[in-house]
């Protein structure tokens, strides 16, 4: 199987270096156009430039692809939508979107203030929101479109200095999982990518050898993967130094303790029981939790 973009218009965004780069110039080498977004700014939110946005794009040209620079926020709805009719306008279609902006602001969480957690909630999910929510009647009304998020194992398993950063990052998991299911009648695929890489995020947190084994092209063939013409739905890959993962949120069988006698201290008693991973699942929708439980529910009733 060869995995092509001919024909196809992507856009990427946070695309003027790093991982978005990388995306960008991969899909570009595979036969899409692609629109690379980047405020220019720096690693925490501030300042902008579209300097970096468009020598993605002149890398792109020189090697004989179509590309666009765009330097709109991903915070700001209307600078999103003259973003999206910059693409429409050149190209007719979306066909893929890789929402990867982002910006870091670590501190424990005692020294946080609101202001640090807000303004990474606003790039990474608001901004993956205003960009979905562009792109999306565009994907309804030519039945296909491929959206990718870019979660984190800080958001998946968290990480020290990164409650903002971490509750971003699993809160698009959430955001995948429901458009996943209301993109489904359309052929709208939607994926989570956790990557692993050495960018300006996290050149400050790793050691320099393992930063070079890191490399953010080692990313890339996950995220071709999953916005991909066969790609899965409802998949979070995670990728990083050429070793490949899926994550998935299962749920255990549990056991039905009754409504009557349960008590906290029962439940205790009952934890490892509860909390045992044989037999678990991973539910196709939120229901598959009040269906286990209902269920269980019933069939103690009937005894």
């Amino acid at each position: 199987m060869s995995i092509d973009f001919t024909g196809r218009v992507a856009i990427v965004t946070g695309a003027g270096g790093g991982l978005g780069r990388e995306h960008a110039l991969a899909l570009a080498a595979r036969g899409a156009k692609v629109l690379v977004n980047d405020l220019g700014g720096t690693t925490d939110g501030r300042g902008g430039s579209p300097v970096a946005a468009q020598q993605v794009v002149d890398e792109i040209v020189a090697a004989g692809g179509q590309a666009l620079a765009n330097g709109a926020s991903v915070t700001d709805p209307q600078a999103v939508a003259a973003m999206v009719q910059q693409a429409m306008a050149a190209w007719g279609r979306i066909d893929v979107l890789i929402n990867n902006a982002g910006i870091l602001r670590d501190k424990s969480f005692a020294k946080m203030t609101a202001e640090d957690f807000r303004a990474v909630v606003d790039v990474h999910l608001m901004g993956a929101f205003h960009v979905s929510h562009a792109v999306w009647p565009i994907m309804q009304a030519q039945k296909y479109g491929r959206i990718l998020m870019t979660t984190s194992s800080s958001g998946l398993y968290g990480n020290f200095g990164q409650a903002n950063y971490g509750a971003a990052k699993l809160a698009l998991v959430g955001l995948m999982q429901t458009l996943s299911i209301e993109g489904a009648k359309s052929d709208i695929r939607v994926n989570c990518l956790a990557p692993t890489a050495a960018t300006r995020m996290t050149e400050g947190l790793m050691p320099p050898e393992v930063l070079a084994a890191l490399q953010p092209a080692a990313v890339v063939p996950m995220a071709l993967w999953l916005t991909s013409t066969d790609a899965p739905t409802r998949a979070i890959g995670c990728a990083g130094a050429g070793t490949y993962e899926a994550a998935h949120i299962t749920l255990t069988t549990g056991a039905h303790l009754g409504l009557d006698a349960t008590t906290p201290e029962r439940l205790a008693a009952a934890w490892a029981q509860i909390s045992a991973r044989d037999g678990e699942q991973v539910p196709a929708s939120g229901a598959a939790q009040g269906t286990n439980e209902v269920s269980q529910a019933m069939a103690a009733r009937r005894g």
